[in-house]
């Protein structure tokens, strides 16, 4: 039962898996072996050789640069900074953004002790600094560590004189108003536009 254990133990500590779904994964793969833990134990080695950080952007990939920096089709002079490789896929898949990307690899945090040295800023500015960006659109979190970290990258990207956008925030589609918290309805004002 030990190495049962075990798995059930490693399968956890992943998102969205507790104790009782690892259980019922191991459950279902001891079943056949063969046919799914076998074939997931090769793909896992295999991804884990397989798969590095992006030195243009820090996404992961196979190849160095990634995919997305190397397809040429991309708007080069649009670079959008992302908190982590989480965020630029969901932005990939919803094909809402059509240039670069910069992965700063978490937001400023007091409380957890992450400081601007903890980040991938100094790479972000020495992209900017070799020239060839045309405007950086911050799309990180709308909470507090996310605004934070918005404003310390304001005040570090002005001196380039590179136009600075963030993403709007507010009403999402289909949303009501009587549902929604707040600071959403706060920040949806304060971002209006004239029509």
């Amino acid at each position: 039962m030990e190495p049962i254990e075990h798995l059930v133990g490693l399968l956890a500590k992943l998102p969205g898996f507790g104790r009782r779904s690892a259980r019922r994964a191991v459950l279902k793969m001891l079943m056949q072996p063969e046919r799914t833990m076998l074939p997931l134990a090769d793909a896992l080695r295999e991804t884990a050789a397989a798969v590095r950080p992006c030195t243009d952007c820090g996404n992961l990939d196979t190849q160095n640069p990634c995919g997305i920096c190397a397809d040429a089709k991309r708007e080069r002079g649009l670079v959008c900074v992302v908190e982590g490789v989480a965020d630029l896929w969901a932005l990939e898949r919803a094909q809402a953004h059509r240039g670069l990307y910069h992965v700063l690899g978490g937001t400023l945090s007091a409380l957890a002790g992450v400081g601007p040295e903890d980040l991938a800023v100094r790479p972000l500015l020495a992209r900017i600094e070799a020239g060839g960006v045309d405007e950086v659109i911050l799309a990180l979190p709308a909470t507090v560590d996310g605004a934070t970290t918005v404003h310390y990258l304001i005040d570090r990207l002005k001196p380039s004189g590179v136009p600075v956008t963030r993403l709007a925030q507010g009403v999402p589609m289909g949303g009501t108003l009587d549902l929604l918290d707040e600071g959403t309805l706060s920040a949806a004002l304060k971002a209006r536009r004239s029509v």
